[in-house]
């Protein structure tokens, strides 16, 4: 299950609830106010690769250290 970032359109709190590819936010409410006037956030995700080399060519270089 996805988690979901939400913003709160009362108080402005920002946070994160696990939920079901595809939920609406129907029902979530703000955990520091209370209300049920929400809008979820669009976020960034984490994705993986199968190969190192990717990493490995765009890292810096460590030189220099004695």
């Amino acid at each position: 299950m996805p988690i979901y970032e939400y913003r709160c359109k009362e108080c402005g709190h920002v946070f994160s609830r696990l939920q079901r590819v595809g939920a609406s936010s129907e029902g979530v409410t703000c955990p520091r106010c209370g209300s049920t006037e929400v809008e979820r956030l669009v976020s960034t995700f984490a994705s993986s690769s199968s190969g190192a080399s990717d990493t490995a060519s765009s890292a810096p270089s460590c030189t220099g250290f004695t």
